[in-house]
């Protein structure tokens, strides 16, 4: 078996008739040549495996969409994809919400952020799935008229507790994750109040988006999902659980109801 190749208990057995198409925003990265090349090399563009790996398990046949401003393109995505599936990444561009004070430009990527604005508004008029993680959670509220914390490690903690420990901790638990009864978010981890995570972020929402609510956060207070009430479902969570769900059922929960929402 090769590390690439799921074990036995984990295939499903999906028809590929019935496999939905789900969108995903991807990853771009800016590559340094070499000191023996003479010339520059192109961006990466694509996807982490473990994103892609969490839909193909549980159902879905991922389309990694390109970094393009091409209307008519992304249209043509949008139209045979039943859903959109945005991952983490770098931090979204505080210009966005009307915030000029100086940031480090090393940490935003404004190509990602055109594109991913661009791919929620139009899945959003479809009224088709939106997942996100991490970043993508950001920039979903950001999409909603929404601001973020660019630096939660200086917010005050809910009174009694001190800040949880929210960057670099991916394969494992980092913290517990309360969540509101009665959400989309509490529906999909079969109503359970309290959860696991891991956490790698330093930045998250501050002000929710126009019509989204706050479905879960921390036990420190750091905000740790929001939805949209008003849509069959559209959700995001702060953590990782495509790094996690082999271990933590609410995470493959998650997973498993976002490519139901998307057949």
């Amino acid at each position: 078996m090769t590390p690439c190749e799921p074990r036995d208990s984990e295939k499903r057995d999906v028809s590929m008739t019935k496999r939905p198409l789900v969108a995903v925003a991807p990853r771009w990265e800016e590559r340094e040549a070499p000191a023996h090349f003479a010339d520059t090399l192109a961006p990466f563009e694509g996807s982490a495996h473990d994103f892609i790996d969490s839909l193909t398990s549980f159902g879905a046949m991922p389309v990694v969409v390109p970094m393009t401003e091409d209307e008519g393109l992304l249209d043509a995505y949008i139209g045979m994809c039943a859903g959109l599936a945005i991952p983490g990444g770098p931090d979204v561009n505080p210009k966005l919400w009307g915030d000029d004070s100086p940031y480090d430009s090393a940490l935003l990527c404004d190509c990602r952020d055109h594109l991913e604005l661009t791919l929620i508004k139009k899945f959003r008029a479809q009224h088709k799935p939106i997942f996100t993680t991490c970043r993508g959670t950001q920039i979903l509220n950001v999409a909603y008229g929404g601001t973020l914390d660019m630096a939660i490690e200086k917010r005050s903690p809910r009174p009694g507790t001190a800040i949880w420990r929210h960057t670099g901790i991916m394969s494992m638990p980092a913290h517990p994750v309360e969540i509101v009864p009665g959400t989309l978010l509490s529906r999909c981890v079969g109503g359970v109040g309290l959860v696991q995570a891991n956490s790698a972020h330093h930045c998250s929402v501050l002000e929710l988006g126009n019509g989204l609510i706050q479905s879960a956060q921390a036990t420190d207070g750091i905000p740790e999902a929001i939805e949209d009430p008003a849509e069959s479902f559209v959700l995001g969570v702060q953590w990782h659980p495509e790094c996690t769900w082999r271990t933590i059922e609410t995470d493959a929960m998650l997973w498993r109801a976002f490519v139901d929402a998307c057949r």
